[in-house]
Parts: structure tokens; sequence; C-alpha cells
């Protein structure tokens, strides 16, 4: 449950492989009737968004990903190799082949109905009253339900070498609480429609229709409730904010009408104190439940346990659930080919055991090297860019290449792979088998409490195409899956690997530095190592990008939250600046040659540009507005860009042009 910086947020999502050609730019997507000054995401991305529709089963198509489906292809025959039980398997070979053809066997799912879930169903309808609650959320919780709140464990963040236990709000639904407290329009739709699908699934489950209508009104209601005790997205990216230690005796006082003590038992969780990070949401927990009937917190158990367990189950439970998390939530058109489902299932449940087979088969030497190389490069600018800053104090200065120097850099995959034993993993029990996985990783996370910090430890799996910063463990992470094109080609071109392989570097450092990066130290502690003035300072240059960001349009009458995406903007101004002052060294040392009609500091700005090329229906760019700290693709190009000088001089853009920004913003 620690906190992180990414790359992106991905959806679940499949993507058709683009040509590219092998300098890492991509001509035929550009749009030459447009002007890289008026809008270069246009100019750069144009003829690529024109010519590639958003396919019906997807949200979303972005030109990076064609990585995203290469993985997953390369994923697929690992899987469909392992699924053969009739070959020697090696034990993790058994353990993904085996989850992987539960999957597949549809019709298997089909002739079992409701049943896998029944005895966890038949549990819920015979709680008697509300002392019996505890044990069963701590059930639920182990099986990946995570009702009313989340249970887990991270560092402790005044100090980060011990691990501690960690209560964080949950128990919701739609993608976040405004969903349930919007009064526009589309809100007030979606949720109609939300009520109509809780009651179409119980109705799936063999309630009727009365009754199902019903449970879907008292579903509605107890989650509203939590809603409204939640805190907001932008409240929670403030550290400070989400640094509570709490006594369990304290704990039980905030909510006493929970059984605190029998909860945390359940889960073997023997802690005199442990951080809550939203206390007004526990004791706001308090009076949802005081407040609510049995009956109707029994119907909210069990409907979290049909809507986990909805993929797992028939197809038209399934396709129930995908019509509205995917084509009411996303304007997705059609279910997607179900072993693509079934390749994201077992990469998040065993997902070490499956990356394994995939750096086998996927992941060089050449470019875990050459990472680390522009990681090294992209740091020493970084250090030269710190100590040019007029805003910055020495003080502050010295502090920050301390910091800066201390960043440990992870590339590729975990150094000690996960070990799996302990997990059953059994052919045609899909349920049975994700219920025991959650459970196998919750006991991992919990494990970990009173423990030293494994800093070793990865939070993405290696065909992951992202990459993360983790503030308290002070490192950066590239996993192999986003180590190839069109982020990093081998034998491409320079300038445009570091527009695109070399900005993620930048990106994932900056983030050590962000507003909320910046509140820890090399050592991974939350502590203000800053001056007053410097704290000031940082805080007038975010404002800007707060400002900027927040009037770009996602849909409609939708902008994007400024305050919510700052870290993810700061991230993307820094690291691309960083990225280019790399290239400038470089081409210091040696000259690289034009390529057709552009310079290599054009070729570096198109790179980067390329890279967040999408189409993205309204539904999936509303919902990404209201959720993602990150920007959308348009805005992560331009945004960046019309604040910079540099790229105004490589194409020549001036004053007064859209790509000059008249109030240009920059933190580093």
């Amino acid at each position: 449950m620690s906190c992180s910086s990414r790359l992106l947020a991905l959806p679940v999502m499949a993507f058709s492989l683009l040509a590219q050609a092998p300098t890492g730019i991509d001509l035929g997507a550009i749009d030459r009737a447009a002007s890289p000054c008026n809008d270069f995401y246009q100019y750069a991305c144009g003829t690529w968004m024109k010519n590639n529709p958003i396919p019906a089963d997807q949200s979303t198509w972005g030109r990076f990903a064609e990585l995203i489906e290469r993985n997953r292809e390369t994923l697929r025959n690992v899987l469909e190799k392992a699924a053969n039980d009739k070959a020697e398997r090696s034990a993790p070979e058994q353990k993904i082949g085996d989850e992987y053809a539960s999957c597949m066997s549809t019709k298997d799912l089909d002739a079992k109905g409701i049943s896998p879930i029944q005895p966890s169903l038949d549990r819920i309808a015979k709680l008697s009253d509300k002392n019996a609650l505890a044990a069963e959320v701590a059930r639920e919780n182990a099986e990946g339900m995570r009702p009313l709140f989340r249970l887990g464990s991270g560092q402790d963040a005044k100090d980060a070498t011990k691990t501690i236990a960690q209560l964080a709000q949950g128990g919701l639904t739609l993608p976040d609480r405004d969903y349930y407290l919007k009064t526009d329009a589309k809100s007030v739709e979606i949720r109609a429609k939300y009520v109509a699908h809780i009651q179409k699934m119980f109705e799936l489950a063999g309630h009727e229709p009365t009754r199902a209508a019903a449970e879907a009104q008292s579903v509605m209601a107890l989650e509203t409730a939590l809603a409204k005790v939640s805190a907001d997205r932008v409240t929670l990216r403030d550290p400070q904010k989400r640094y509570n230690p709490t006594t369990v005796t304290a704990l039980a006082a905030m909510a006493p009408v929970f059984d605190w003590k029998t909860f945390l038992n359940e889960e073997g969780v023997t802690v005199d104190s442990l951080n809550v990070s939203v206390p007004d949401f526990v004791r706001g927990l308090n009076g949802v439940i005081a407040g609510t009937a049995l009956p109707d917190i029994k119907t909210y158990l069990a409907w979290h346990v049909m809507k986990t367990s909805a993929p797992l189950l028939t197809t038209g439970i399934a396709k129930e659930n995908f019509d509205f998390s995917e084509r009411t939530l996303l304007g997705v058109q059609e279910q997607p080919p179900r072993w693509k489902t079934c390749v994201q299932l077992v990469d998040r449940q065993l997902g070490e055991a499956l990356g394994q087979k995939y750096v086998e088969q996927a992941f060089g030497k050449a470019g875990k090297e050459r990472t680390l190389q522009m990681v090294a490069e992209i740091e020493a600018q970084m250090a030269k860019d710190i100590q040019s800053l007029t805003w910055m104090s020495e003080a502050t200065k010295k502090q920050s290449l301390a910091k800066l120097a201390s960043v440990a850099n992870k590339i590729g995959f975990p150094e000690t792979w996960r070990d799996y034993s302990a997990l059953n993993v059994v052919r045609g029990d899909l349920v049975g088998n994700s219920e025991r996985a959650s459970g196998f990783e919750l006991r991992r996370e919990l494990n970990k409490i009173g423990k030293p910090v494994d800093k070793a430890e990865w939070s993405m799996t290696p065909p992951t195409v992202n990459a993360y910063y983790s503030p308290a463990m002070n490192n950066i992470n590239f996993p192999a899956g986003i180590l190839q094109p069109p982020f990093y080609f081998r034998d491409g071109d320079e300038a445009a690997n570091y527009g695109a392989i070399g900005a993620v570097v930048g990106h994932e450092l900056t983030h050590g530095f962000d507003d909320s990066g910046r509140q820890y130290d090399g050592e991974g502690n939350l502590r203000d190592w800053w001056t007053a003035d410097d704290a000031k300072s940082f805080k007038e240059r975010a404002d800007c990008l707060v400002n900027e960001y927040g009037g770009f349009v996602a849909s409609g009458d939708v902008k994007l939250n400024g305050r919510l995406t700052l870290g993810e903007n700061g991230a993307d101004n820094g690291g691309v600046r960083l990225a280019y002052m790399a290239l400038m060294d470089s081409l210091a040392k040696h000259t690289l040659s034009n390529m057709g009609d552009y310079t290599p500091e054009q070729r570096f700005f198109l790179a980067y540009g390329q890279v967040w090329c999408q189409n993205i229906r309204d539904q999936a760019a509303r919902q990404r507005a209201l959720t993602d700290p990150h920007s959308l693709g348009r805005y992560r190009v331009n945004g960046v860009l019309q604040n910079m000088p540099e790229f105004q001089k490589a194409f020549g853009c001036q004053a007064g042009q859209p790509m000059v920004s008249a109030n240009s913003c920059r933190i580093w």
C-alpha cells in the first residue's frame, strides 16, 4: 500500500502492431498539413490518429501500446505451452498453465453457474448480527473483495527502514467517490445505470426482479454513504495527510461499532498500532455501519463477492459486468477475446512466475545496459540542473544533490523471483484459484509487518509497459516490458531514443522532486528538508502548472484537474528537459546527422510526441479526467512543449503562436 508515481495509468486494452521506422520516428504518422508551432501533437500524430480509429473492443487506442500487444502475444504463447498438462512442466509452469486453462474453459464456467461463490454467499446470509461483521470482512478481504476499507502493509513514512500495518479507505465500486456525489446530468445517468446493473447481476444470481431491485438500491445507498466520508484524490496525494500513526485502542475508539480486534486477529496481524491513512473515513465508517440495517450490509457484502468474481463466472455474468464496467463507463463496444482476459489474470495473480518466462524470451542484456547508461547520463544532467537553479538556496541544493545521489536504479526484473510454492493452483477451479491467490498475496503483504523493508522488491511485473518511482524506497524502476520499441531501439537513432526512453527515465527521476516526492529525503523518510523560502518558490512554480493544465479540456465540459495531475505534469516537464539536456551533452561529444527533413533536436521532440499518440473515447476521457493523475496524451505533449524554449527553437516557433506559452511554466 505504499505510494509510488508511475509513468502512466494503463487501462485494460489491446493494440495491433503498427509499423515503425527503425529510427524510432514514424514519418507516416506526421500530419504535414498541420503546423508544429500551432499544435505539435496534431503535427506529430495527426495522420496516425486519422488512420487508426479505436477498435470496438477498446476504450483507448494508443500508438505506444503496440508494445503492450507484442508483450501480450508473447505471454499468450508462454501460457498456451504451459497449459499443456500432457507435457513435462516445471512447478511454476504448472501453476501459470493450469490457471490459464481454467480461465479459458468457458463451457465449464457456464456449467458451474454461481456455485463457485455460493459458499461465500451462504456464509454472508447466515450472519446473525453486526458483531459477526468483522470476521466476515476479514475473510472477504483475504479473498480479494476488499469491502468497506483496505488493510495492507507499507513503509513507515517517518522511518523508512520499517514495515508497518496500513489501513486505507475503500469499499466503493464506481471509479471514484465523485461518481456518487456529483450532480451533473452525466453523473446522474451513470448512477442510474449502475443501480440497473446491480439489479441485473442479482437477477443473474437467481434473485427475482423485485428483490433484486431492492438489493440494488440498498447497495447504492451504502456505497453513497461511504463516498460521503471518503477523502478526494487530491487530498490522498498529500503524504503528510496520509500519515496518521494510530494505536489499535484509538482505532477502536474511532469506530467502536466494528470489532477491530477480531478483524486483525482473523488477518493474523498482531500490532499495537498502525497507520490510518484517512482517520475521518474511519470515523465516518462507524456512522455508516451503525446507521445501516444488517440485511442491507449483508446485501452489500454479497454484492462485492459477485462483482469481484464476475469475470470468473458464467459468460452471461461476465458480459453484464463488461457492459457496465467497460461499455457504460468507458465506451467500449465489444468484449475482447477471452485469451486476453486470461493473460491479464495470470499476470496479475502469478506475475513473477509468468514474468520469469517472459524475461527469458523477450529481454536482452543490451537493453538493460543502455538503460543504465542513460539513467546515469540523465542523473548527471539533473545534478547540473539543480546546481544551476536561481530560485533554490544552497542549503536545499545540497540536500537535493544528496537525495539524487541516493537514488537506486532497478532495471528489467527482480534479483530474486517470488516463490509461489505455497500457492495451490487447481485446474478447473478458477474462483478458488483467484481466492487463494488473493489470500497468498495478502498474507505475503501482512507478513512483512515488523520486518525490515526489502528494497529489492518490485511492485510491477516484468512484462509491464510502464515505469515508476517510489518515494519511500527512493528508487526508479523500469520493467523489461518497456525497454523495447517504440521506447527504445537498440540500433536506432540516438536522438529518438533520448526523446522516448530518455524522457521516461527523466520523468521517473523528476518524481523524486515533484510536489509529493520532494517531501521525502534520500533515505525515504517523510521530513521537511526544504527552507521555507525554497518551499514557497517551489509552490509558486507548481501553481503555474496547476493553472496551465487545469485549463485543458478532457471531454465536453470536463477539464483536467490541475491539482490532481500536478505530480505527473511536473515529471513530464522535468523529464523531457533532462532528456534533452542529455542529448545536447551527447551531441557536444559526437555529431548526429540530419535524417531527411529533421535535425536531431527535431527528432527528439517527434519521438517524445509520438509515444503519446492516442485516440480515446469521450467516456474514457471523462473518467481519466476525474480519476487519473496523468494528463491525456495530447496534453502530455503540448502541455510540456509549449513551456520549452528548446522546442520552439528547434521548430522555429515565434511568440504569439499556440506552442509558445505566454506564461511559460518551469520547476526543474
